[in-house]
């Protein structure tokens, strides 16, 4: 969905969410996005570390879970958005857009 836009790169991708963290001092992204379950280390650990170094770095979160226990912790993160899976191909790219644009993008909010 992604490299269907001229306006956007992929510059890497990771595994599991200590390769996360390496790549993201590696390539200095503009935008991360996570998945919460990743092996090794889950998303919102990746993104507690990524915060020491990046604090900064507008990071998009995905889930296969849509509870408000999730978008909260998300939030209290520190960051920019949620996007359930389930929803991926109707949200992602207007998520990707909103946080590109400085806004904030909680798919899910009113669950």
């Amino acid at each position: 969905m992604l490299s269907s836009r001229n306006d956007l790169e992929v510059c890497g991708e990771a595994q599991d969410g200590k390769e996360a963290i390496e790549k993201t001092r590696e390539l200095e992204p503009d935008l991360i996005i996570l998945d919460i379950t990743m092996p090794v280390l889950d998303g919102f650990s990746a993104v507690r570390e990524i915060r020491k170094f990046m604090p900064d770095v507008p990071i998009l979160v995905l889930s296969m879970h849509r509870g408000k226990r999730a978008i909260q912790e998300a939030k209290l993160l520190g960051t920019q958005g949620f996007v359930s899976k389930s929803h991926l191909a109707a949200t992602l790219l207007r998520a990707v857009d909103a946080i590109v644009r400085k806004q904030t993008f909680f798919e899910g909010d009113e669950v």
